[in-house]
């Protein structure tokens, strides 16, 4: 298995590098490094849009977590994904983006909030937020494939992370956007795929895919006593969490400014809902359908110092994985460490673009250089890519107790943050500089402060309240303060259809 897993990895990783080096013979400019050009087709943009959303951690922590202690519940959380935070985003969101940013000639969330509003500071303001949370985020989707390669192929972990770190450097900072898009459109062919062929496993293990789902739900039952099964606001905010609140993130809303036109939408949202629609429905498959394999002495667990025990969930899915594909499998199982590799690569190159842009594009004061007039832009966004690589490198490395926090509250604070600013200035003239300022803040200062009063085990309530209170915020503040001047709202607006917000 080792032997045919590193030649699967090899291959792969020779290939994204190509992809790498093609891409910078396509990449001249800051917007062809940052968006591609905004050339993208729709079969490329939507599955762009899919690897960014789904990374290890929805196949192995949520998988393990939410499918053993939801059982079956935890698919609504992949039906929302799908038609929530896939779908609807782009058939909602995508068009007046793609036309609002080419308007005011913006390229990163900052940028747009910024000239939206004519706010000055709203810029370094957000890119902040960007900088801070979401590299911590980049962070730890390195440190979960660091521990997968140091279980699976014997990699020790700090060569591991070193490996991931040169490769996806090599395709990131040559190719910028158009690489990862190219490279994500191979990856995410290989996550559908290697998601399609787990659960048709499985499933055929477990008796045929009609009965796993009847053993499933019976073994929960027996596994779960009901006061210890989830409440009802746990599984709604949790599927609003991960649904809508994809809506506010700024490396899910950077594949609309990079579409070729908005004839391409319709045909986009469709792949990426069926995409989605698959990669979540095998992943929290598999995890309900471990309670058909495992029990509550044999799923993975630890004894505490008390005695009592504990459930190791983020191990839940590769033991299942790793028992029940063994043997003539074996070329199967190293299909899906593939697809959780593929999951992750294309999330963390998104994260490290979105992050470094935040300096580049966002704070960078000057992309002239003084002397010759050389746009100098490209050139510092393959530097600081490389730094956040670095960077994410030693927090991964490091586990610093205050970086640990961070990634806890990164989805929450980013998405709280921009969600209500970016949507209502999308579709509404009304929105003020002053609500917009009002609702960011709220957004960050809301999550924070609940993620400490609830505790971690409820963030994903702490996030949805963040992400839901900031609309309620934006639109108070502006029904009493000054709105933008008409010439920019008339800039921002040009070719949009009016509707009833405005």
């Amino acid at each position: 298995m080792v032997q045919i897993g590193i030649v699967f990895l090899a291959v792969f990783l020779a290939l994204m590098t190509g992809i790498g080096i093609w891409g910078m013979k396509k990449t001249k400019t800051l917007g062809d490094f940052f968006l591609g050009g905004r050339t993208l087709g729709p079969w490329v943009s939507a599955v762009a849009y899919g690897t960014s959303y789904f990374s290890a951690v929805i196949f192995i922590g949520f998988a393990g977590t939410q499918g053993w202690q939801f059982g079956l519940s935890s698919l609504w959380i992949a039906l929302g994904n799908a038609i929530i935070g896939a779908g609807a985003a782009w058939f909602i969101l995508a068009r007046r983006t793609r036309r609002m940013t080419q308007n005011l000639d913006t390229m990163t969330m900052p940028e747009f909030l910024q000239e939206r509003y004519g706010a000055k500071h709203l810029k370094p303001l957000a890119a902040s937020v960007i900088f801070f949370f979401l590299l911590p985020y980049s962070a730890s989707v390195f440190k979960g494939l660091g521990h997968l390669f140091e279980a699976v192929f014997g990699i020790p972990y700090d060569t591991a992370l070193l490996i991931m770190i040169a490769f996806t450097g090599v395709y990131l900072i040559l190719g910028g956007y158009f690489a990862i898009a190219i490279t994500d459109f191979i990856q995410g062919i290989i996550m559908f795929a290697g998601a399609a062929v787990m659960v048709l496993v499985i499933s055929g293990n477990g008796g045929g895919l009609i009965e796993i789902f009847g053993k499933a739900a019976a073994a929960y039952q027996a596994h779960i006593p009901p006061e210890k099964q989830p409440a009802l606001l746990t599984v709604v905010s949790l599927v609003f969490m991960t649904s809508f609140g994809t809506w506010g993130l700024p490396q899910m809303t950077q594949k609309f400014y990079a579409i070729k036109n908005e004839k391409v939408i319709p045909k986009a949202a469709i792949v990426t809902t069926v995409f989605a629609l698959m990669i979540g429905f095998a992943a929290y498959a598999t995890g309900a359908f471990s309670h058909v394999f495992f029990d509550t002495t044999t799923v993975p667990q630890r004894t505490l110092p008390d005695g009592t025990t504990q459930i190791l969930y983020d191990e839940i899915i590769p033991t299942l994985l790793t028992g029940q594909l063994a043997g003539k499998f074996q070329y199967l199982l190293a299909l899906i460490l593939l697809l959780v590799l593929s999951a992750s690569m294309s999330t963390l190159s998104s994260l490290v673009l979105v992050s470094s842009s935040s300096v580049a594009i966002d704070l960078y004061p000057s992309r002239q250089d003084a002397k010759t007039g050389k746009d100098r832009s490209v050139a510092m966004m393959r530097f600081l890519s490389g730094i956040f690589i670095i960077i994410s490198y030693f927090i991964s490395r490091f586990q610093i107790s205050f970086i640990v926090y961070l990634m806890s509250l990164s989805w929450g604070v980013v998405s709280g943050a921009f969600a209500a600013p970016y949507i209502l200035g999308l579709y509404s003239k009304r929105v003020t500089k002053a609500g917009a300022y009002a609702g960011l803040l709220t957004g960050i200062v809301t999550m924070i402060t609940l993620f400490f009063v609830l505790g971690s085990s409820r963030s994903p309530l702490a996030a949805s309240i963040s992400i839901i209170l900031p609309f309620i915020v934006v639109t108070g503040v502006s029904a009493f303060t000054a709105p933008p001047e008409k010439a920019l709202l008339d800039k921002a607006f040009a070719g949009v259809v009016i509707n009833a917000l405005h």
